[in-house]
């Protein structure tokens, strides 16, 4: 595997001054990037087809071991504060547990038959969207949950760094972002995993966009947890609805701080109408506005 190779002109890298080590490894995450940029049509079929089939209830769910496991999680957890994707919507599946996420437990990539398991558990099939996350691209414990949740009907989504494995075979979208050898031979939390989170992050965004919980750029469906939020909530109400702050502040706090339903609101609509509304267009915020904007 090339993500396991030894790099010959890293041979003698702990001799090198640390600045020029330095260097080279910033070059490999440089190199980790561009190595996407083949990609982008991969991802955006992947999201468009996850996006219709989540519907009202699918799930998404992050599949993985050790480093690519974590960052996996990592994108996940970031969808409720970000988007409001509610976490009964969300589902881990990492190998050793998400006890995992701080300590290594040996022996739990290879244990196939906790992947398949774990996907039983869960009850996932066809409305669900699973994102099996692996280096080497042959994880058997990945592997083995991505073949279950496919057989289940669900969609799947593989995302690896060597050509031709398991994982992007068994999976129907394969995304690919050949790292190549790392710096540190092995160590995939390095380009392989900068290129894993980079695709995990445009992955599970490019979803969110297309699911309609981004409007003119803004994070409209986010939670609003401090005070810095709920002051860029009254502003986007203020922008999105062409109404002065005082009237934004009131109608954010009229709908519990849902910032989509405060510009609805703002813009004269009954709170019971405009969750309504929200509802029928399945969060989507421009289409409520569009609707408004034929009734006038």
């Amino acid at each position: 595997m090339n993500t396991e190779a030894l790099d010959a002109r890293y041979l003698d890298l702990d001799l090198w001054p640390t600045e020029l080590a330095v260097e080279a490894m910033l070059e490999g995450q440089m190199a980790a990037i561009a190595s996407i940029q083949s990609q982008t049509r991969a991802i955006a079929r992947a999201a468009e087809a996850a996006a219709l089939r989540l519907g009202d209830s699918g799930r998404l769910v992050f599949v993985g071991a050790g480093t690519s496991g974590r960052l996996a999680v990592q994108d996940g957890t970031e969808l409720y504060p970000t988007f409001g994707w509610t976490m009964d919507r969300m589902v881990f599946l990492m190998a050793g547990g998400i006890g995992a996420l701080t300590e290594a437990y040996e022996g739990a990539e290879d244990d196939v038959e906790a992947g398949r398991a774990e996907v039983r558990q869960r009850g996932i099939g066809p409305s669900d969207v699973v994102i099996g996350v692996a280096a080497s691209g042959r994880t058997p414990y990945t592997v083995a949950a991505i073949e279950e949740a496919r057989a289940a009907g669900a969609l799947t989504i593989g995302i690896a760094n060597n050509a031709g494995s398991v994982l992007l075979d068994t999976s129907e979208h394969a995304i690919l972002a050949v790292t190549g050898s790392e710096v540190v031979a092995g160590s995939t939390r390095m380009k392989a995993g900068t290129a894993q989170k980079a695709v995990l992050n445009l992955l599970s965004t490019a979803i969110m966009l297309r699911r309609g919980l981004v409007y003119q750029g803004r994070m409209v469906a986010m939670r609003i947890s401090n005070a810095k939020l709920l002051q860029r909530g009254r502003t986007m109400v203020q922008d999105i609805a062409g109404v002065d702050a005082e009237v934004a502040a009131r109608a954010l706090e009229t709908a519990g701080n849902e910032i989509r339903l405060g510009v609805i609101v703002a813009l004269g609509v009954p709170l019971a109408e405009a969750n309504t509304l929200l509802e029928d267009n399945g969060g989507n915020l421009r289409q409520v506005l569009q609707l408004l904007e034929k009734r006038d």
